[in-house]
């Protein structure tokens, strides 16, 4: 078991269905990184939210060999989503890769449909929870952030990590839920966010950020293009639960799939 963990969280601003450039921009920034176990990348990360200018890519494609040999290269996780195309069908799809080339991954809950995104894009059958030496992370996109049962620990992990192209004018709620889901569930909680205007207008301001187990934020609020590093720690986590033992007093319950 790793007792901690540095993650590097990229806000940064995106280029519209441009994804040599993307990776080239991410790329400059990973080089410069010293001792970080984690980096995380926004929503989307290789094109901005384009679902209906779909650039979709295959399992096999580019970006996620791209992610891959940035994993292996630079001795990180490579943390962020691009739109997949699979049998026929298009995933908004997280991936999580190790340096030794392991691939975890989950597909996009809840669709945006205010976005259009549940119109090209197919929800995910699976809520997965990722491991990575002692650490157990549920992973979450963007619009996911809205919806606390989805979100409920009742799977003892440790980590939310949650990437977004989360628009300025809903910034309020951004901001809250991430400290919302901390405290309510006893873990930590990792929000990355990008920057910039994409080409639907619409603005991003980042504000990611890292909650700890009381809801307590990290990192003043941002909104430049800025890479925001912290470290996470087992032993506050464990102290905090043992401290407020909340978790015990939850609700169970079964979705339905």
């Amino acid at each position: 078991m790793k007792p901690s963990l540095q993650i590097s969280c990229f806000q940064i601003p995106l280029d519209w269905n441009n994804p040599k450039t993307n990776r080239i921009r991410i790329e400059s920034y990973i080089e410069k990184l010293s001792n970080t176990d984690v980096v995380v990348l926004p929503e989307t990360f290789s094109t901005g939210f384009s679902v209906e200018d779909l650039y979709e890519e295959a399992m096999e494609g580019e970006t996620v060999v791209w992610m891959l040999n940035m994993a292996k290269r630079y001795k990180v996780v490579i943390v962020g989503s691009i739109i997949i195309s699979e049998n026929k069908k298009r995933y908004n799809r997280m991936f999580f890769i190790t340096p030794n080339g392991v691939i975890q991954q989950y597909d996009k809950w809840h669709l945006f449909g205010m976005g259009n995104e549940s119109k090209f894009i197919t929800k995910g059958e699976k809520l997965p929870i990722f491991e990575y030496k002692g650490w157990k992370i549920k992973p979450l996109i963007c619009y996911d952030l809205r919806f606390p049962v989805t979100s409920r620990n009742t799977e003892e992990y440790d980590v939310i990590l949650c990437i977004a192209n989360w628009p300025k004018q809903r910034i309020e709620a951004w901001d809250t839920l991430l400290k919302a889901r901390a405290i309510e569930n006893l873990c930590y909680v990792i929000g990355v966010n990008r920057v910039g205007v994409d080409e639907n207008g619409l603005q991003y301001i980042g504000h990611s950020n890292c909650f700890n187990p009381e809801g307590v934020a990290f990192f003043e609020i941002d909104e430049r293009e800025n890479i925001l590093t912290t470290r996470i720690e087992k032993g506050v986590l464990y102290a905090t639960r043992k401290k407020f033992p909340f978790l015990e007093d939850r609700d169970f319950f079964t979705l339905k799939i």
